[in-house]
């Protein structure tokens, strides 16, 4: 003896968006965590005159379809030229380095794994 159910397809249709909702969220938390840490350590290395250059440091995360896109980067308009490893330079700050940007995101690289990791995990 068969009994009719109704709305089984509907049911399906509304975990599904609920559970990609959850996974979006997720993901742009994620994201953002990771920009975070490795912000964070870029900081560190980055040189210190004036506190011009680091507080211009910016965060910006962009959605396009279902590709999330984090983005760090400074505003002053002579952050490229004190980046520039081909531009020798002294620093004040002991802990200031050419490409302060890229390796503080080489260097917190387990930091930020274990962060989305956790984030991701049910």
């Amino acid at each position: 003896m068969g009994v009719k159910v109704k709305g089984i397809q509907q049911a399906k249709r509304n975990l599904d968006a609920l559970i990609g909702d959850i996974q979006g969220r997720k993901a742009v938390r994620a994201l953002q965590i990771a920009l975070i840490i490795g912000s964070s350590q870029a900081a560190l290395y980055t040189p210190i005159d004036t506190s011009t250059l680091l507080n211009s440091q910016y965060r910006e995360l962009s959605v396009s379809g279902a590709r999330l896109t984090g983005r760090v980067g400074y505003t002053a308009s002579y952050a490229a030229y004190v980046h520039d490893p081909n531009i020798p330079q002294n620093f004040r700050r002991a802990t200031a380095q050419k490409e302060f940007l890229n390796k503080g995101f080489e260097d917190s690289r387990d930091a930020i794994s274990a962060a989305i990791k956790k984030e991701m995990a049910l």
